[in-house]
């Protein structure tokens, strides 16, 4: 009992005597972790106030800045409209920058629009027949100018031969009804004629009459001129052959002719074109169509001719906007007397919009783009500051300036890129330092 007692005591007094020990330990461990806390905080708001000041210190950028670039503040996110480079001349001869003064140019305004040449309908014409009939001579090739009224094409046809059959019957009965006229009228002047023979031979007369006019339209509508008809007045040959002529002045753009082939009204054999007058039908959006009037002037150019103009001017705007492009049709009527404007090609339409306009204007390579705006730089005493500008019609390389810039300020019009670089530079490592 006694030992049990003794083992016990032994034990509660290790245990006090552990705890004693490391009472100390703990306390200095919390002290310790004290002190290095209030210490980073101490480091904390020194540097806090060191960074605010130097961004609320004024000029530091320019002080810290060895380039010349004087900047905004690092909260501006528009573009490099709010700063400037400072350059001497002597810099600025090194960079290879050149500047020019705005002056006032005439410049057009221009509405640009993509076209395809076309041949007008009423310069063109198909030749056909409307009967059966077989090719029985070919006059003219695939190629060839032709002038209207030149024969074109032979045929033969059972149809003609009957029309010219019937028109030489009715020029008979005519003359069979006018020789009986005559001869009632002699007979009723000596009083031994009844006078209703004479009325007789009169309606005889009107209706032979009616009979050559209707044989006539018959061989009219077969092909027959005026012409023609008085010619067969005169041979009376009865064959049945007809020349189809040629209904425009042209050129034989199409030619399906063969000799011998049998042709009907759905055949097409021939298509002429006179092609010294073209059209070019281009699309205009929606948006743009209160831009555009008849009578405007245009210019228009193709792939085939590089550098060449062909001249011209709006004729027709159409009526209706096509519901898929959303675009009307604008029709151009160019002459095309050196027939270099050919059917089905594609071409650059430029409508100018009204007459020449004294604007200030800029060569184009002085005009940049910045955060989706135009900026052109300007120079000052101390060096170049970035403006923005709004532009307008584009001419010989020139830019019209609408708004932003004065006749008689200089701007850089070459190597105007590196003094944009320069900007976004410093931009970068002011960004950097902050």
């Amino acid at each position: 009992m006694k030992k049990e007692l003794l083992w016990s005591l032994a034990v509660v007094w290790g245990i006090s005597l552990m705890l004693s020990c490391q009472g100390p330990r703990a306390r200095s461990g919390e002290s310790n972790s004290r002190k290095a806390e209030s210490s980073g905080a101490s480091e904390a708001r020194a540097a806090s106030s060191s960074s605010a000041t130097l961004a609320g210190a004024p000029g530091s950028l320019r002080r810290g800045n060895p380039t010349g670039v004087t900047a905004g503040t690092a909260s501006e996110h528009t573009g490099v409209l709010h700063a400037s480079v400072e350059l001497s001349p002597e810099e600025a001869q090194r960079l290879g920058i050149v500047t020019a003064r705005v002056a006032y140019h005439s410049i057009r305004a221009i509405h640009a629009a993509l076209g395809k040449i076309s041949a007008p309908p009423p310069r063109m014409a198909k030749v056909s027949y409307p009967f059966p009939a077989r090719i029985s001579g070919v006059h003219v090739n695939l190629g060839d100018w032709v002038e209207k009224g030149q024969p074109l094409l032979t045929l033969q046809s059972e149809e003609v031969g009957r029309a010219r059959s019937d028109y030489y019957k009715a020029l008979a009965d005519l003359e069979l009804a006018r020789q009986n006229l005559e001869r009632e009228r002699r007979l009723a002047r000596r009083g031994v004629g009844p006078q209703k023979h004479l009325l007789a031979a009169e309606s005889a007369l009107k209706i032979a009459q009616a009979g050559v006019e209707a044989a006539e339209k018959k061989l009219h509508v077969l092909g027959f001129s005026e012409a023609d008809v008085r010619a067969l007045a005169d041979t009376h040959q009865v064959h049945p052959e007809i020349k189809i002529s040629a209904p425009i002045h042209g050129k034989v753009i199409e030619h399906k002719a063969v000799l011998g082939m049998m042709v009907d009204q759905t055949t097409e054999l021939m298509t002429l074109m006179d092609p010294t007058v073209v059209w070019v039908e281009a699309e205009v959006f929606e948006r743009d169509i209160a831009k555009i009037r008849i009578g405007q002037d245009v210019e228009v150019s193709v792939l085939a001719y590089p550098g060449q103009i062909f001249r011209g001017k709006v004729t027709y705007v159409g009526d209706a906007i096509n519901p898929e492009t959303r675009t009307l049709s604008v029709r151009t009527e160019v002459p095309n007397r050196d027939l270099k404007l050919k059917h089905g090609m594609f071409a650059d339409v430029r409508i100018v919009l009204n007459g020449d306009l004294r604007v200030p204007a800029v060569p184009a390579e002085a005009v940049l783009e910045d955060n989706h705006q135009n900026i052109v730089f300007v120079k000052t005493e101390r060096g170049f500051a970035p403006r923005r500008v709004t532009v307008g019609a584009r001419q010989n390389g020139l830019l019209a300036i609408t708004e932003g810039l004065r006749a008689g300020e200089w701007v850089v019009v070459r190597n105007a890129y590196l003094l944009k670089s320069k900007l976004y530079d410093e931009r970068l490592k002011s960004a950097g330092r902050h």
